[in-house]
This record gives structure tokens, sequence and C-alpha cells, in this order.
């Protein structure tokens, strides 16, 4: 490749000589012709390749630091949750991944109270006062769990049951201590994402 790039950088070279001068060499009178007995030549390729890597990396370098200037002054991205007050007590909620739960998370974007009502003696129930998506699977509840009944009722059990419901979280506390929270008359809870 370097052989043919040089060969027609000679050819270019003689093709220029003999058009500026206005005459073909050999071809007058009396005429006297220099060519250089050597002509050298770098080969484009590689001049190219040399002076771009050479950008290349310059720009880089140049990107590198700005990307490091901006990551040191990135606020990081503020993480919001939807928490859970059971009787003004906040309580430690695992929610599922579902769009129920992101539902409900928008619904409660201003917060939410529910008005919860005793039942079956092993759970508490409320209107949302709106419907979720839902996707209700027969399921066995224990201590703990919150799911959506109906597509507009929260249930947030303290004993175990067998229904079909959508799954919304798992409340991270003991028997005794759901039992406690939910099982001496009725509660209201509320949602806050925040």
């Amino acid at each position: 490749m370097a052989k043919i790039l040089s060969f027609i950088m000679a050819i270019f070279t003689a093709l220029y000589m003999f058009v500026s001068c206005g005459k073909i060499p050999g071809t007058g009178d009396n005429e006297t012709t220099t060519v250089p007995a050597e002509t050298v030549t770098e080969p484009l390729g590689e001049h190219v390749s040399e002076t771009e890597s050479e950008e290349t990396s310059s720009q880089t370098q140049q990107q590198a630091g700005q990307d490091e200037k901006e990551s040191d002054t990135e606020v990081p991205p503020v993480s919001k949750t939807l928490k859970l007050k059971i009787s003004g007590r906040e309580v430690p909620v695992t929610w599922e991944s579902n769009e129920s739960v992101a539902a409900l998370s928008q619904l409660s974007s201003e917060g939410l109270s529910v008005n919860m009502s005793m039942y079956g003696g092993f759970e508490q129930v409320g209107s949302l006062g709106s419907s979720l998506p839902r996707n209700d699977r027969q399921t066995t509840t224990s201590y703990g769990d919150i799911v959506l009944y109906q597509g507009n009722q929260i249930v947030i059990f303290y004993g175990s049951n067998s229904w079909s419901y959508t799954r919304l979280g798992h409340i991270n506390l003991s028997q005794s201590e759901m039992t406690q929270l939910l099982s001496d008359g009725d509660v209201d809870i509320s949602l806050k994402y925040e």
C-alpha cells in the first residue's frame, strides 16, 4: 500500500512540474530540466492516521476532563418511596414492583388517608376511593401482607386468609406487632409517595 501511494505521489509530482513549466521536458531546443534523483514522499495514509490519532487522543482527554467536572457537580437523583402509616405510626414496607403499586404511588402523591374497618378477626379493609389496575390471583395471605381487593379496596392482614387478590406489599413487623396495631378496633392509614 505504501509503495502504491509513493508511486502515485511521484506521478502527481511529475505532472505538476510539467504543467507548471508549461512545457514537457525534452520537447524544446536547448532545454535543460532538472529532475530530482530521488523523490521522497510520506505515505498519506500513515500520516493522516497519526494526526487523527493525536487529535482523537486530545479530544478524548478533553472530554474526560469535562465529564469529570460534570460528575463532580451533578446532584444525585432523589429517590421517592411510598410510605405507610398505621394510626400515625410509620411502618417498614417492602412494596411489590407492579402496575398496581405504581398507580397507588401516583394516587398517594398528594397524600391519601383511608379509614379501615376490622373484618373477620384477621384483617383491616378500606376503600381507596378509586380503582387501580389489578392482577388478581388466588392467594393465601399471612400477617403483614398488603393486598388490593376488587381493584378499589386495600386490605392489611394481621392473620391469614385465602382469596383472589393483587399483591401490593408486605409490612416487615412481627405477628405480635401486627396484631397489636390492627386487632383493637378500626384504624386509619395514610399513604404518601415522597
